[in-house]
């Protein structure tokens, strides 16, 4: 005998299951076995456990066995006390991670100081900004009405919508006090060598028709490649990826006209020897001047294709590549007019974009011979003279012909794999100016984490100019919490928050108190707190005494 379940589909599309005692026997006649049914239990979601369980017993004790179950003196309405009930379950272990960092390198102490006349905590509510772009970004009104419910941060349950604003006024007031105090916490506390500043621009765009007749949000060329009324957000960083400063411009503002207001904000900061390296955008005779004067030292790429001295000087000059490592080879070109030129080559690089451009040649050669009609006027040929691809491989001959241009492909196979630095800093050794330039890839990396990987500054619902400002600098230093954590633990900031926010807290509440318990810590997560110096946390934690309804710690 056995106990034999079957089921049933309704119309509704739910299944019903039910309980038989059922024994197989085999007919005479055709040998086959079937199952007959002796007792019919009835449907499982209407039987009582119970019963099912004094059965089994019944028959363990005529056949000498023992039944034990696993559920005995275990309550199915609850496990807990009936006077205990769980509240929530939050986020406790990313939130814990900045809070930590907050105060490790003196954030919080800057922001006190800076607020200590005010009746607001205004610094929490800059702790829960930062904070939430860790997280989970949301606007200022989505971190008070939503996010800060999901997670424990205490000090901000009597936080207000609009102290969130007034926190940000707060900062913009006081930007470069707090830019500089940070700064300096953080490079003292990690002990940075801050030689080499980073210097870059991108551009956060907003969701508006028009730009502002007398504000930042201008209309510009996006770096995503559209137009739209946007700013211009500058960073300087460390060779670490450590923020230095961050502004906000205009978004018309050319890159190459930044870097006076750079030159003015960075000369009181006192950084020392500061080598400053920049893309080509920032490469003017007006920029070079400028820094000369204001950071002293600069490495700089330049445009190869579209500066004569280098085309026809640089390029030119004979001299052999000294192999720095296996996809980095550079030489010196120094010219009598005084200029310093450091001329890099990866010989990966270039058999890639000569295999890359050989296809594209084999493909212009097998669409070309497609047509008849060469002339520039048809409408397949205005298509290819009007593609960014192909454009600078093809001519048109004085007849309006369409043609393969041969001597743009050979002009185009020199700079296979090459980039060039200008430089005017003589004791910079070969070496330290080629590794310079490809450490400039950190302050990418930090604009893809401000932008789009990580803390996600747009879109932007701010309008006035002081709240943009305030806005980016959130993210920036949301940015510098991510740094200090990556740095210190040796993993990238999606891997930390992984395993972060699987530390997580739940909330209990009796008659008389209410109090958090700590869920068992994820696998990882004991190695990061260590590395970033947190204490474990206890298990239970946050204890408040309950009185007439009022939670008083």
């Amino acid at each position: 005998m056995y106990l034999r379940t079957t089921q049933r589909k309704n119309k509704d599309g739910s299944v019903t299951k039910y309980y038989q005692l059922a024994h197989n026997v085999r007919n005479p006649d055709t040998g086959k076995v079937t199952a007959r049914i002796i007792h019919s239990f009835g449907r499982a979601d209407r039987l009582e456990r119970e019963s099912l369980i004094r059965l089994c017993r019944s028959i363990a004790r005529v056949c000498g066995v023992e039944v034990v179950d696993p559920l005995n003196g275990i309550s199915r309405e609850g496990g807990l006390p009936p006077d205990v009930k769980i509240i929530r379950t939050v986020d406790f272990g990313t939130v814990k991670i900045v809070e930590s960092l907050w105060e490790q390198y003196g954030i919080g102490k800057i922001f006190r100081e800076v607020a200590k006349k005010k009746q607001v905590p205004y610094e929490k509510a800059l702790l829960a900004m930062v904070a939430n772009r860790l997280c989970n970004p949301e606007s200022k009104l989505g971190v008070w009405d939503r996010w800060l419910e999901t997670v424990y941060l205490p000090e901000c349950d009597a936080l207000e919508l609009h102290h969130m604003y007034e926190a940000m006024d707060l900062l913009h007031q006081h930007a470069e006090q707090v830019e500089r105090e940070i700064f300096y916490n953080v490079a003292n506390l990690l002990n940075l060598t801050v030689d080499i500043i980073f210097y870059d621009t991108t551009t956060a765009s907003f969701a508006v028709d028009y730009e502002d007749e007398d504000g930042p949000r201008q209309y510009g060329h996006a770096k995503e490649g559209m137009w739209a009324p946007q700013v211009v957000i500058a960073l300087a960083v460390t060779r670490e990826g450590i923020p230095v400063k961050s502004w906000v411009f205009p978004g018309n503002t050319a890159d190459v006209s930044t870097v006076k207001k750079i030159k003015k904000d960075l000369r009181g900061w006192n950084l020392g020897r500061a080598l400053f390296v920049a893309d080509s955008g920032m490469n003017s005779e007006t920029n070079r001047e400028e820094l000369a004067r204001a950071c002293g030292t600069y490495l700089l790429a330049t445009r190869m294709a579209s500066v004569k001295e280098i085309k026809e000087t640089v390029l030119s000059q004979p001299g052999r590549y000294r192999e720095l490592s296996e996809n980095l080879h550079a030489k010196e070109v120094s010219l009598e007019n005084g200029k310093r030129y450091i001329v890099c080559y990866n010989p990966s690089e270039a058999r890639r974009q000569a295999s890359h451009r050989e296809d594209i040649v084999t493909m212009l050669e097998a669409e070309l011979k497609l047509h008849k009609d060469k002339s520039a006027t048809k409408k397949w040929a205005i298509s290819l003279l009007g593609s960014r691809r192909y454009k600078k491989y093809l001519t048109i001959t004085d007849k309006g012909k369409i043609r393969i241009d041969r001597k743009a492909i050979k002009t185009a196979s020199r700079y296979d794999g090459k980039w060039v630095l200008e430089t005017n800093d003589r004791q910079l050794s070969l070496e330290d100016a080629a590794y310079g330039y490809r450490g400039l890839m950190v302050i990418e990396r930090c604009f893809r984490s401000l932008k789009r990987t990580q803390i996600k500054m747009m879109p932007m619902y701010h309008w006035a100019e002081r709240r943009i400002e305030s806005h980016v600098k959130i993210c920036v230093l949301a940015l510098f919490i991510e740094r200090v954590a990556e740095l210190k633990c040796g993993k990238p900031w999606s891997q930390i928050k992984r395993i972060s926010s699987r530390i997580q807290a739940t909330e209990f509440a009796t008659p008389d108190h209410v109090f958090y318990q700590l869920n068992e810590l994820p696998k990882g997560a004991k190695t990061i707190l260590n590395n970033l110096a947190i204490a474990r946390p206890h298990k239970v934690f946050g204890i408040k005494t309950v009185k007439n309804d009022t939670a008083i710690t």
